[in-house]
């Protein structure tokens, strides 16, 4: 074997281990053995939807609260939990000891017509999930804000905000800087901001109907409003994501807006690309 084979051999032995490193040691060292422990237990939980529990391979959600350091004894607030898929797991690893809340829009801030419809329905159908199940959701609680002039709760009482594939609508309506701020507002000093959105290849315009949004723009906003980025996390990346479907991100599945002959194709693909950010109010 000549110098230069050997040489490769030695940098891939050296980088792979490392690599990997990154990608797993964060998610995994966040968590106490109890805690960790328990939120195994919820995600196996017989509560839980079939279809819900089908997308935990593009969700990654032991992964992803773990790197958010999400405990038991937490006060948790999820900003728009639309239909629930992260309450099914939020509610139940929180009930003992802590305190879950489902941050949703009032309906009755927006203006009349489509939209003041659908946040009432998806209110409705929040609330009816969080009531079949006093046993896993009797302690959540629902909180409403206006998006104009966001409000989570008392200042300095929660422990972590989390948000999971909102920031775009935020973007497009002009409320993502207002809504930062209160997330800030509502956080403990040291509490955490944790960012789940489909990312984009680069900056996207103000104007962008794609549903991606550039991993640095999240950011910004989010040090604008006086956070600081503690780490940022691959576990819900998808390199198969080319960003460039004519529906935007609405094209992949669960939504699958395209043509039925394309199905396959965007099955392959599964779920988009997705930054993980975790930010900490100093």
């Amino acid at each position: 074997m000549n110098r230069l084979s050997l040489c490769l051999l030695a940098a891939l032995a050296t980088t792979a281990p490392l690599h990997a490193a990154a990608h797993a040691s964060p998610a995994t060292a966040a968590l106490s053995a109890e805690a960790q422990s328990k939120l195994d237990a919820v995600l196996k939980g017989a509560w839980r939807s079939a279809d819900n529990v089908a997308r935990d391979r593009y969700r990654n959600p032991a992964e992803t609260l773990a790197f958010f350091g999400i405990t038991p004894g937490q006060t948790v607030i999820e900003i728009a939990p639309g239909g629930g898929w992260y309450s099914e797991i939020l509610s139940p690893y929180l009930h003992d000891s802590g305190q879950y809340i489902a941050s949703a829009v009032d309906p009755a801030t927006v203006p009349e017509g489509r939209s003041r419809e659908n946040q009432q329905r998806s209110m409705d159908n929040l609330q009816a999930r969080l009531s079949k199940s006093p046993a896993q959701y009797g302690k959540a609680r629902v909180v409403t804000y206006n998006p104009a002039a966001p409000v989570f709760g008392s200042a300095n009482s929660a422990d972590a905000v989390l948000t999971f594939r909102s920031v775009h609508n935020w973007r497009g309506a002009g409320q993502a800087e207002g809504m930062f701020e209160g997330f800030y507002n509502v956080l403990k000093p040291g509490g955490v901001l944790g960012v789940v959105e489909h990312r984009a290849k680069a900056d996207v315009p103000a104007d962008d109907r794609s549903g991606y949004v550039g991993q640095d723009q999240v950011i910004a906003m989010a040090e604008a409003a006086g956070f600081r980025l503690a780490e940022a996390s691959e576990i819900n990346a998808n390199p198969l994501d080319t960003k460039d479907h004519p529906n935007g991100v609405w094209t992949l599945p669960p939504v699958g807006r395209h043509d039925a002959a394309d199905a396959a194709k965007y099955k392959a693909i599964g779920e988009s690309d997705r930054m993980t950010l975790r930010f900490v109010k100093p």
